[in-house]
């Protein structure tokens, strides 16, 4: 067991950020992977002209990898934004506007991983009327995953970085798993489990791994402190990897870590070759 028996994409939208977009691909093939994800690369379009799909499915493709993840638009990511679809307004109007434009571009691409970030809670609005605008907003981003045979992933994040975010804690993150499933009784709706947010949050994370690996349909890690490579802080993620896997999980592992001040390309000394 390990890492050697793991399947690890790399997200570019946090590794090889010192490239432009059109180039990761390329240098993470170089790098030895043959999956990526990445958050929604247009920051300020949920709309982006089809050339600038069409380009990045191409470099995708002439990559030679497979995108195994795409974030829904999630307004300004990285940046204060931590995702629309529980924002009033023009945010969840952008949402719904890229619902139908993420799932088209993810299945050109044969990406069944879509993950649809939850917003930060809005000063003066009432959490019921977020919440149920997120349950709206999320219905529809399961039947849209769901025409391209694809899961609708729910992540956690982590409270001292995203005060403003509700879902950070697994059990709030797969309670809205549970009530989107309910909903469209499509059953396409899982949780996104993140390493490195949930530690943040102190949860115990054998323990979060028990209950929940079976509704689980994508990890991501990096080490605590600092969110940096494995090995970098203290997190014994090589333990808990394997836990996953007794558990049954055997999903994909993303790389969502910084490389400090080195280049990306140099940022995987951790893995075995």
């Amino acid at each position: 067991m390990g890492f050697a028996d793991q399947r690890f994409n790399v997200n570019l939208s946090i590794l090889f950020t010192e490239l432009p977009l059109l180039e990761r691909p390329a240098a993470a093939a170089a790098a030895g992977f043959t999956a990526v994800e990445l958050w929604w690369p247009w920051i300020d379009s949920p709309t982006p002209a089809q050339a600038e799909l069409d380009a990045l499915k191409k470099a995708v493709e002439d990559a030679g990898v497979q995108l195994t993840g795409l974030n829904f638009y999630a307004g300004r990511l990285p940046g204060p934004d931590r995702g629309a679809l529980s924002v009033p307004g023009e945010e969840s109007e952008r949402f719904r506007a890229n619902v139908d434009v993420a799932a088209g571009f993810a299945a050109s691409l044969g990406c069944t991983a879509l993950n649809a970030l939850y917003g930060n809670r809005v000063e003066g609005v009432d959490r019921a009327e977020q919440d149920a605008l997120a349950l709206e907003n999320l219905v529809l981003a399961a039947r849209a995953a769901d025409r391209i045979g694809a899961t609708l992933l729910i992540e956690a994040l982590n409270r001292p970085e995203s005060p403003a975010y509700p879902l950070v804690s697994a059990p709030a993150a797969v309670g809205v798993v549970d009530k989107v499933n309910a909903t469209t009784g499509l059953d396409n709706a899982r949780f996104l489990m993140d390493l490195y947010h949930l530690s943040m949050n102190g949860e115990d994370l054998p323990q979060v791994i028990a209950r929940y690996a079976a509704k689980t349909g994508h990890v991501q890690i990096a080490d605590n402190p600092g969110r940096g490579a494995p090995g970098t802080g203290s997190l014994p993620l090589e333990d808990l990897l394997d836990q996953l896997n007794k558990a049954g999980y055997d999903g994909w592992v993303g790389l969502e870590y910084k490389p400090g001040d080195r280049p990306s390309a140099e940022a995987f000394d951790w893995l075995p070759r």
